[in-house]
């Protein structure tokens, strides 16, 4: 279990809802050394929208990339989108109306409706 200290440290956020539903997405790919990475593009309601896929992990480039350890799973996130997702906050649901993942990020000024995209 990840302590808060260690929380802390890390630019991107999984709640332990989040972090159990994304192992179990990854046994289901058949890769429990996919590392998952989460990002921003264009696009979407707000302007940016939010983007996660399963990556294998020689695909990180230490240059380019931050990698935050959650009891051995790896997320990634590129630098140029951490500077929108710092602190950014991944949930999971699974009620029945609004449930999925969620994105709780503190360097949105507007988000929309379905919480899937964001604006500065």
């Amino acid at each position: 279990m990840t302590t808060q200290t260690a929380q802390q440290e890390k630019g991107i956020l999984m709640s332990e809802n989040a972090l159990t539903h994304v192992k179990l997405l990854q046994a289901q790919q058949g890769g429990q050394t996919l590392c998952l990475r989460v990002g921003v593009r264009q696009g979407g309601c707000s302007g940016m929208s939010y983007m996660m896929d399963f990556e294998d992990p020689s695909n990180i480039n230490s240059e380019h990339d931050e990698v935050y350890d959650y009891d051995g799973f790896q997320v990634v996130c590129d630098r140029k989108s951490l500077l929108y997702l710092y602190g950014l906050m991944l949930d999971y649901s699974n009620a029945l109306i609004g449930g999925g993942f969620q994105f709780t990020n503190p360097n949105a000024a507007q988000t929309c409706g379905c919480g899937k995209s964001f604006g500065t």
